[in-house]
This record gives C-alpha cells, structure tokens and sequence, in this order.
C-alpha cells in the first residue's frame, strides 16, 4: 500500500444510513419517515469511543468536509482543516460530517422521493429545524458506535448545530468550537433570508415547490445566492478584491450589461450556486436558521447553558458584518455567569463571514490547543 503524503487524507466515500424506522418525531409535531443521512469519516474510533468529533456545515454545505472523491480535482470545504496534522488531526480523531435534514447532497430533504407518492416532497416536506438536525445526527453517532463527543464544530449554521448539540445532550460532548456564529437570528439576519426565499418564490419556474420536472427557478436561485454572498464579505475585502475596477472594458457601456468586476463576481456565483444546490432545500434551511434560538424553552442564555458540560472555544471575525463578533460574545459571557469554562476570541480578518473558510492559519493553532487540554482533561 503506497504511503500518502502528511497532509492527505486519500480517496473519500460518502455513505448513507436510513434511520428512524418508526420515525422522527420534529420540533414542529409532525413525524417524518423514513429518513436517510448522509455522511463521511476520518480517523479511526479508538478503543475507548472517545476520540470522536462531529464537524457540521454551514447553509450550503454536505457531508463532503474532506479529501477527495474519485476522479474528483475539489476537496472536501474545510479540507484545509481536517486531515493528518491539521487542526483536526486525523491521525488522532475520528472525525464524523453529516449532512443536515432537508439538504439536497444525499439526506432527506424537500427533493427527496415521497415515499408514498413516489415523486420528490416539493412543500409537502415538513420543517425542520436546527434541533431536528441535531436529534438525526445523534441517531448516526448511535450507529458509527460513538459514546460521546470530544467535541462538536462548525461555522455559521454549523456553530449553531454545534451550540444545540451541547444544550440537547449534554452528557455526550465535552467540547463545542462555536465559529462564526450565533446564539439565535436577528431582524436583520431573518431579513436577508427572508429576501432571499422571496426571491426564489418569485421566479414563475418555482411552481410552488413542483418544478423537479423541469429546470426550477434557475434565476430566483442566482439572485437569492447573490444577496447572500454579499452578506459572507465584508466593505474593505470587497474593495481590496474589485474596488470600482472594470470588467473587460475601459469605460462604462452605459447600458445593463457588465460593467464591474463585481457584478461578474456575483453572477458567477449566482449561476455556480444554481448549478449545485436545490432551490426548496435553500427555503427550507433558511427558514431552520431563522427559528434557531438556542435559549428558546429555557427563558434564557444561562439557563440554556446550565446543564450543559462542555468546555467553548468560541471564534469571531472582526470584519463579520452576518454574524457579528457581539452575538458569540453574549454566548461567551452567559457560560461564564454559570461558573463553567468558555474562551471567546475576536480574530482580526478583512474577509468577512468567509473567513472561518479562509483564515485556517490564524485557526488552526488555537484549535489544536485547546483541543489538547480538552483530551488531557485540563479543561
């Protein structure tokens, strides 16, 4: 068998498990059945089933966190993160990543089969939210044989899957890496989805939701895509990146052509994001992240947090105009008014809510720290 490289992981196959025969009872009351996930691993469980950590993705993301699939050039999205010597060091963790209910990349989701109409769900899919997520993914780690988690990551809608999971089971994780993220969504937040569903559902082609026959909202996708990605930058990465600079011409065409590098930029990114992604899955994810409130039930952020175990390495970017750095902050100063362990840190970055993608060097050190205290039992 050939050595791979230091930093490689190696050919990655994503696998898929039906669970809840009898059913998933969600947040909403409605039960949903049957329900497939899809996921991946890296590393080995060790013997004691404790060296376990459980990555989640964000809005747009899968399963496929790292190396690389057959005959594929693109790795995994945090592949700069996980894998032998990273920060979430493959030679020492089995790393698990799942993909959430109501995704499009091989759970069940809005364009899954209906299994008794035997066409895709459309609207007929119910909603689900962050802690229904986290619920099918406790049903998974029962069947890799996890007992409980070292610790529980992600960025964006991750670190919210994340934070959920300390406050739904306890008893199981003894570390959350919260990055990029919030406790619960603001007005502002809410409203960015809100236009970005809205555009979708505008878009005639949407059929309301029936439109697997055809070729969808191809253009309320693109839009809706666009006004998110302008909410993952940041003002001077922008202008560091475009500026006013033109697009293949030395003066303005004067029409509704393109005339900036930036209205390039994000119509590549609308039509890239078209290409891959599910438009009912985009409405249904968004509306999960608007619910998100890790406190909801509990009257308050302490009292969501006073059961809870786990030790909190929680990760903000100062140039976060999405989730910004207070949000986390507040997470932060909650855990620590019941006594219990959490380092917040404000890393100084111009690229915006991207950066918990992009500033892997910056990361990388504080996570392997304070990952090493956690399994020493320092923390």
């Amino acid at each position: 068998m050939t050595e791979l490289p230091f930093n490689e992981l190696g050919s990655i196959e994503t696998k898929s498990i039906e669970l809840f025969p009898e059913g998933l009872q969600l947040e909403s009351g409605v039960t949903l059945f049957p329900i497939t996930i899809a996921y991946e691993t890296y590393g080995k469980l060790n013997e004691g089933c404790d060296n376990a950590i459980l990555v989640c993705h964000a809005l747009s993301g899968g399963a496929h966190a790292a190396g690389f699939h057959p005959g594929e050039k693109k790795p995994g999205w945090w592949d700069v993160m996980i894998g032998p010597g990273k920060a979430f060091d493959t030679n020492r963790y089995f790393v698990v990543s799942s993909n959430v209910l109501g995704s499009c990349y091989g759970s069940t989701g809005p364009s899954s089969l209906h299994p008794a109409k035997g066409k895709p769900y459309g609207l007929r899919f119910p909603v689900v939210t962050v802690r229904d997520m986290v619920k099918a993914q406790r049903q998974l780690l029962d069947f890799l044989g996890v007992r409980s988690l070292l610790t529980v990551t992600g960025g964006s809608m991750g670190g919210m899957q994340a934070l959920q999971w300390a406050v739904s089971y306890p008893e199981l994780v003894r570390s959350v890496i919260a990055i990029a993220t919030t406790h619960r969504h603001s007005a502002q937040q809410i409203a960015f989805n809100e236009v970005a569903r809205q555009a979708v559902m505008a878009d005639p082609a949407w059929q309301q939701g029936d439109y697997y026959e055809t070729e969808g909202p191809r253009l309320g996708l693109a839009v809706a895509r666009m006004v998110g990605h302008i909410t993952y930058l940041s003002d001077l990465g922008m202008e560091q990146k475009f500026g006013r600079r033109l697009r293949n011409r030395e003066r303005f065409g004067y029409d509704f052509s393109l005339d900036f590098e930036v209205e390039s930029y994000l119509r590549h990114q609308g039509q890239s994001f078209v290409e891959r992604f599910d438009a009912n899955s985009l409405l249904y994810i968004t509306k999960a992240l608007d619910y998100f409130d890790v406190a909801n039930g509990y009257g308050s952020l302490s009292k969501a947090f006073r059961e809870t175990r786990a030790s909190y390495l929680l990760l903000a970017f100062s140039s976060d105009w999405l989730y910004p750095p207070h949000q986390l902050k507040e997470v932060a100063q909650a855990i620590r008014r019941l006594g219990k362990d959490a380092t917040y840190c404000e890393i100084k970055s111009d690229y915006g809510h991207d950066a918990f993608l992009l500033e892997h060097q910056i990361q990388t050190p504080m996570i392997q720290s304070f990952l090493d205290r956690v399994a020493k039992g320092k923390i």
